[in-house]
């Protein structure tokens, strides 16, 4: 997902998304350590990428909510 996109969703549906991410990439990890070749293996560092947008959009949001 693009960052504009994620920036427009509130911290609940950030939070949903990590979630759902978060289970799918441990999926995708577990085909991998069971031996089996992922169909697309640029889809795990896409998920990584995204997850990580997402926790920098919520540790930016958790600023400004303090300031």
């Amino acid at each position: 997902m693009k960052t504009k996109e994620l920036r427009s969703f509130n911290v609940e549906d950030l939070n949903k998304k990590k979630a759902e991410l978060r289970k799918e990439l441990m999926k995708e990890m577990a085909m991998i350590s069971a031996g089996t070749i992922p169909k697309s293996p640029g889809k795990i560092s896409a998920m990584k990428r995204t997850i990580a947008r997402i926790m920098t959009i919520l540790a930016e949001k958790e600023v400004k909510k303090k300031a």
